[in-house]
């Protein structure tokens, strides 16, 4: 069986019949042939094709990188919000507010009549921003210079010295303080004429406003209306705004008050409005009402200043105290200086030297002996003492401050021509040793507030020099009844001759009646310790001697005599002690007492250092200014004259 195929069976090629050649050897085409390509130019090379690589593995690339960068910014976005909430919100809490202080108004300082002795003011600051001043600000390259050129006539300043702080060396430093605490006038003017100046410039392009740059920080300023007077007891108010001396440092606490604070918002330097505000109002300090009468005090300090200059002398003081109360109605320095205007005062002038120097009293000083010699029944004001010329004792030989021939006194005597050797003979009375009257002699002077702060706890105040009477060398236990070999300060000598005329109470010395608050409310100081240092009787005995001081024509004090009073008082010369080289140079020279002694109401004591230029006997130069200066007080205290005559002891006797 035979087989059929699917497939097709190859087809034959028939030959046809043969084309012709054309001469050349070509053949011709055939009938429903391609007609043959004509040679034409040979066709150019195709160009290379460069394939480009595929872009996914680069948008990987960029896609992993911007992954990773969202997902640090997520992650401190997290750290921010979430993580460190708290502390980027106190940060920008920080940014936002700003705090400034309230200064708190200085209490201000009067006399007991409520005469302002300190007072506060408002003042001004005068600062700058010297970025303001250069020339991408300004458009010049001297606006330093006109700017000072300005202000310099206004503020009192160099101009060199304004210019150099216009133009520091830090450039970036926007803040200048060019003067302090200057008066509401003075930052008028500069405010007048940096006003002017925009005004011009606004019409005239070649004008520039130099002191666009100047601004005013409101402030306060310490002013003492009296200038000097009473300047060592008020002290002054330093740069920073506390006490530094007087009772401006003493009482700062009380003057000063409290500061209080403002918090706000603020965008630009600007306070925000609707953002809110806490305050806290700053606490005003109180005024403080002194025992000081400034009438009073300015007859005392004129007194003293005139004679400290007529004498040519090194200082003086001078103080006044009520006897009863114990009050300080004046207390006057010579020299002085203006706490107001600190630039120009002599720094050694600074402080108060009455409470501050330590000195030899001299022979005022006796009546401390006297009244050891009257309380301890030794002797009485007729008690016969004869004085001679000069009197050995120890290792020395002592003497009057004059020569004389032997002088027949009285204990009153002695007291009334200050005999240095009648003084010694009648406290050598109070012991049958000399040993023991020198302690009966010590526990007085210790009672009268020698050795011992006076009680005002005033800066730099001395206690003076009272060695125990162990310690008292062969020579002090003979010129310590007389004032030489101890000292003390003006107002414990004044202490001791107002204790007298207290009937022997001593009271201790006050400067400070009380304070006022904010609210007007008064606050009386403690009453002043008191204590009994003689009896009564003494007391009044030693102001009849004392009188025969003044008045008796023998006495050394009559210079200090005043019409219609019956006064009580005594003169002082002492060697004194030249503070730089601690050797006796020069004297002291002093009076002390009260009026009237038969009421007594006011006590003035006086001193004056190192005179050199006419007399130097405490009578001559101190009687004068005692009586100036108590006439002065018992008018103003209206403190009626005397009616008794003057006890007139016997000064003298017949042996």
């Amino acid at each position: 069986m035979t087989e059929v195929s699917d497939r097709e069976p190859p087809r034959r090629r028939v030959p046809g019949p043969a084309r012709p050649v054309r001469p050349g050897g070509r053949r011709q085409p055939g009938p429903g042939a391609r007609p043959a390509r004509r040679p034409g130019a040979p066709r150019p090379a195709a160009p290379r094709t460069i394939r480009l690589g595929s872009p996914r593995p680069r948008l990987r690339m960029i896609g992993l990188a911007l992954t990773l960068v969202l997902a640090a910014f997520v992650v401190r976005l997290l750290q921010v919000q979430a993580v460190d909430a708290g502390t980027y919100s106190a940060k920008a809490e920080q940014n936002r507010y700003v705090v400034h202080t309230l200064p708190a108004e200085r209490g201000g300082i009067t006399d007991r009549n409520g005469v302002a002795l300190a007072t506060t003011v408002d003042s001004y600051d005068i600062t700058a921003d010297p970025t303001m001043f250069t020339r991408e600000e300004l458009k010049v390259g001297d606006g330093p210079e006109q700017a000072a050129a300005l202000l310099a006539p206004i503020l009192g300043q160099e101009q060199e010295d304004l210019v150099e702080r216009l133009r520091p060396e830090n450039k970036e430093l926007r803040y200048v303080r060019l003067a302090r605490r200057q008066t509401p006038q003075v930052w008028n003017q500069i405010k007048d004429l940096k006003s002017a100046l925009t005004t011009k410039a606004e019409t005239d392009k070649s004008v520039v406003n130099a002191l666009a740059g100047v601004f005013a920080d409101p402030s306060s300023k310490r002013v003492y209306p009296g200038g000097d007077l009473a300047a060592g007891v008020l002290g002054w108010v330093g740069a920073d705004g506390k006490g530094g001396g007087g009772l401006e440092r003493q009482l700062d606490k009380t003057l000063a008050g409290e500061d209080g604070k403002i918090r706000y918002a603020q965008s630009g330097g600007r306070q925000v409005p609707t953002a809110g505000s806490t305050e806290t109002p700053a606490v005003p300090g109180s005024d403080v009402e002194l025992t000081i009468d400034r009438d009073i005090q300015w007859a005392a300090q004129d007194a003293i200043s005139e004679q400290v200059e007529k004498s040519k002398a090194d200082g003086g003081y001078v103080i006044v105290q009520d006897t009863a109360t114990g009050e300080i109605l004046a207390m006057a320095n010579s020299p002085g200086f203006d706490p107001g205007d600190l630039a120009h005062a002599d720094p050694n002038a600074l402080g108060n030297a009455a409470l501050q120097d330590a000195f030899e009293p001299g022979s005022t000083a006796k009546v401390m002996s006297m009244a050891a010699v009257l309380e301890e029944e030794a002797a009485t004001p007729g008690t016969h003492i004869t004085v001679p010329n000069r009197l050995k004792r120890g290792d020395r030989l002592f003497k009057d401050d004059i020569d004389h021939p032997t002088w027949y006194l009285t204990l009153n005597g002695v007291l009334a021509k200050s005999s240095n050797i009648g003084t010694i003979m009648a406290t050598g009375e109070l012991g049958k040793t000399q040993a023991e009257a020198n302690k009966v002699l010590y526990s007085y002077l210790r009672k009268f507030g020698l050795g011992g702060y006076t009680g005002l706890d005033f800066p730099g105040e001395t206690k003076g020099i009272l060695a125990p009477p162990e310690q008292w060398s062969t020579s002090q236990q003979y010129t310590i009844p007389f004032g030489q070999g101890v000292s003390l300060n003006a107002l414990q000598a004044a202490s001791v001759y107002s204790t007298i005329a207290n009937g022997g109470v001593r009271v201790e010395p006050t400067l400070v009646r009380g304070t006022k608050d904010a609210d007007g409310r008064f606050a009386p100081s403690p009453e002043p310790d008191k204590r009994r240092v003689i009896s009564e009787k003494t007391a009044k005995t030693l102001s009849k001697m004392l009188e025969s001081v003044v008045d008796d024509e023998e006495g050394t004090g009559t210079k200090a005599r005043i019409p219609a009073y019956r006064v009580a008082g005594k003169t002082g010369t002492a060697n004194r002690v030249d503070p730089d080289t601690g050797k006796y140079r020069g004297y002291t020279s002093s009076f002390a007492g009260f009026a009237p002694s038969d009421k007594p109401r006011v006590t003035v004591y006086c001193a004056i250092q190192n005179a050199t230029e006419g007399s130097y006997f405490g009578g001559q130069i101190c009687g004068p200014i005692y009586k100036q200066v108590m006439e002065f007080a018992l008018k103003t205290l209206q403190v009626p004259p005397t009616g008794a005559a003057p006890a007139r002891l016997p000064v003298t006797f017949k042996p």
